[in-house]
């Protein structure tokens, strides 16, 4: 039996959660944006919306920083063992 098709399918798997992890980053971060903007826009106090996104931005940003960099480190893990076992 070909490990390939499981292969392929975690590769799917492992890409579309970081893929995931990065839009909901995007869309948080827009919208917090957005909040902020709206609340300047309105003449309120946007101290709510900037104390959230000075927690939350970061923390998100790192997440799916390190997700991202797990991702890659696994690509790279994977090819060094396909080149290992071709070249033995």
């Amino acid at each position: 039996m070909s490990k390939e098709p499981e292969l392929a399918w975690v590769s799917v798997l492992q890409l579309l959660s970081v893929v995931w992890m990065w839009v909901f980053v995007l869309g948080i971060s827009g919208w917090i944006i957005h909040l902020i903007r709206l609340s300047i826009r309105l003449n309120d106090m946007p101290t709510a919306s900037v104390g959230i996104s000075i927690v939350a931005i970061p923390v998100f940003l790192i997440g799916a920083g390190v997700l991202t960099y797990v991702y890659v480190g696994l690509q790279r893990g994977r090819r060094d063992d396909v080149d290992a076992e071709s070249s033995s």
